[in-house]
Order: C-alpha cells, then sequence, then structure tokens
C-alpha cells in the first residue's frame, strides 16, 4: 500500500488497483503497482523499525509510529476512493443516455448505480467487502454527486464525495477504519484522463474540512485534507502530489488535525511526490514530513540502498526516514519499496 502523498507519509498520493482499471481502458495504459499502497506501506515498514529504539525516542515516539501506520492507511484508502471517483466520472461522461444502470464491473469490489434524473446526479458505489486485490476489503458506501449540466471535463467541474460508513480492513492485520464526512473533488485544469496522451496536463484538488475518522480503538477524530493530483504525461503517466494548505507556519500540508492519541499533527509534502508509468508506476521521487506533538520524520524517496538519488533501478528502490525529537535527537533509517 503506497504512500499515497501520502498523505504520504504524507502518505502520500498512490495509484490504486482502480485508477489502474481506468487507465487498462486506454491505448497508452497498463495495470501496474499501486503508487499509493507502495508508499504508504513502506512507511509503515520503516516508522514500525522505529519501535526498536523505544528506549531512545520514548513513548511519543512510538505513538508517532502508530499515527503513521493509521494515516498511511487513511491516506492510501483517500486515494483509492479518488480513483473510484475517476472512474464512474469518466463512465459518466460517456454513458449519458443511461438511466439508473448498474454497473458493478466498473470495480472490483463495488455495484455502481447511475442516477441521471436527480439534481444533483449522483453515482453511487457500494461496496461488497470482497478482497478482490487480496490486501484489504471495503464495506459502506461512496456517493459521487454532479450538479445536474455538469460537463467532468470542463475546468473548475466539481463533484461531492461523500463517505457513509466507509470501512476499510487490511488483510495482513485486519487493522480497520471507518470514513464518514464528505470531500469536494474538483477537475482544476479541466480535461478527462482517457485523454491524457493529448493535454499538457491535467490537475485535480481534493480538499475537505471535515472527515471523520474512527480507529480500531473506537476513537474517533476529525480530519482535513488539502491535496493537488497533477497528471502529465511524459514517455507514459506521470503524476505529481503536493499538500496546498498552511497549518501555521508548515507549508505544502496535505492532512492535519488530531490523531488517536488526541495530539495535533499535520503531514506536508517537502517536495512533491513523484510516479512514473514508465518505471512500472512506482514512487520514483518526494520527501514529506510528519509534525507531531514535537516530533518530526522526514521520508525521502527515490533512492538507492546507500540513500543516493537513483533513476528507475531494476532491484528496488529505497527511502530514507530521519526521525527527529525535540531534543534534536535523530535517528535515520533507509528502507526498501
Amino acid at each position: 500500500m503506497p504512500l499515497q502523498l501520502f498523505s504520504i507519509a504524507l502518505n502520500p498520493v498512490m495509484l490504486n488497483k482502480s485508477v489502474h482499471a481506468l487507465y487498462n481502458q486506454l491505448p497508452f495504459m497498463k495495470q501496474k503497482t499501486s503508487l499509493l499502497s507502495i508508499l504508504a506501506c513502506s512507511a509503515i515498514i520503516a516508522f514500525t523499525s522505529c519501535k526498536k529504539e523505544k528506549d531512545e525516542t520514548g513513548n511519543t515516539g512510538i505513538e508517532l509510529v502508530a499515527h503513521t501506520d493509521d494515516q498511511a492507511l487513511f491516506s492510501s484508502e483517500l486515494n483509492t476512493v479518488n480513483s473510484d471517483a475517476d472512474i464512474v466520472l469518466e463512465a459518466f461522461t460517456s454513458i449519458v443516455s443511461a438511466r439508473n444502470q448498474e454497473s458493478p464491473e466498473y470495480i472490483c469490489d463495488a455495484a455502481v448505480a447511475f442516477d441521471f434524473e436527480s439534481n444533483p446526479q449522483t453515482m453511487t458505489i457500494t461496496y461488497n467487502n470482497k478482497n478482490c486485490r487480496g490486501n484489504r476489503s471495503r464495506s459502506g458506501v461512496v456517493v459521487v454527486a454532479v450538479a445536474k449540466g455538469t460537463q467532468w471535463g470542463q475546468a473548475g467541474a466539481s463533484a461531492s464525495i461523500s463517505f457513509r460508513d466507509l470501512k476499510v480492513t487490511r488483510a495482513g492485520d485486519n487493522k480497520s477504519i471507518i470514513i464518514n464526512g464528505t470531500q469536494t473533488y474538483t477537475n482544476v485544469s479541466g480535461g478527462l484522463l482517457k485523454d491524457l496522451s493529448s493535454l499538457e496536463s491535467i490537475t485535480h484538488a481534493i480538499t475537505s474540512d471535515h472527515l471523520s475518522v474512527t480507529f480500531d480503538n473506537s476513537t474517533t477524530r476529525t480530519w482535513q485534507v488539502a491535496r493537488q493530483h497533477v497528471f502529465t504525461y511524459s514517455n507514459g503517466i506521470v503524476i505529481t502530489a503536493s499538500g496546498t494548505h498552511t497549518e501555521g507556519d508548515q507549508a505544502n500540508v496535505a492532512e492535519w488535525g488530531t490523531n488517536r492519541f488526541g495530539l495535533t499533527f499535520a503531514t506536508s509534502t517537502i517536495e512533491p511526490v513523484m510516479v512514473r508509468q514508465d518505471c512500472d508506476f512506482r514512487v520514483t521521487g518526494g520527501v514529506i514530513k510528519h509534525i507531531v506533538a514535537g516530533f518530526t520524520a522526514t521520508a525521502t524517496f527515490g533512492l538507492d540502498a546507500q540513500g543516493n538519488p537513483v533513476s528507475c533501478p531494476d532491484g528496488n528502490y529505497y527511502f530514507k526516514v530521519l526521525y527527529t525529537g525535540p531534543g534534536g535527537r535523530s535517528i535515520a533509517f533507509v528502507y526498501p519499496y
């Protein structure tokens, strides 16, 4: 599970199988590993390894590990839903003559129902708890809504994405989160992803002031989201993800709020996270930073095993995590992803 801009460890911005399903419909696309999933997984591995340093970092550091895991799961699944929204919004533009058509084949673990008569018009995604990707199952409903007459391919077109008890359960450890609330999804530049190869770029913005997140210990918190995804085409799809919010003196924040421990946090993009199709849809670079209760964790992507920048290696990429406490004491880790 990639770091998806993470939120990225921001848990950065990642591709998921739903996005790939859309890309597979395009003549220049093919299915590859989920970007966001890779990033999120990498972040989790790295920070989990920090548990060995409990004596050096203290309980707050261990809480940062747990928060990073929460953030990775939340961010990865939020981006997966955004990808599902891309699929149904682009499908919506191609079947305008249909009415209340149910099309379960669009997304492997969900049925999709289109309502063209209502205003706003809706695309209801009902997840069936099927583990079709092997890494997690989803239940609940997501409703994508657009005002009647909206043309998703036009610049400035926007949709609302409403989460209704969307429960995601990770297969590896049975950890789950439940998301409720609404976010705004905006096609800032205009254009459709199916036409990306002929366009200069496509920019999407994702914002939400109040997403409710319930963790598996029954704690419920409110998180805010502000992200931008820029799609370009250079020997394949290139996705650049970054945060767009400023919180205090921290710029380029993608997610912020209060974590399960009641501590405020902000996760930002120091350098945009980049994913390239011509590198097997892997995260090829970017730097993200978590700040939680005076502790900082910075992750740099696109490195070799020695921590040096590398261009699309045959084997693993590596990322380096620098973990710093309030006293300035730091620990560095380099891990493959």
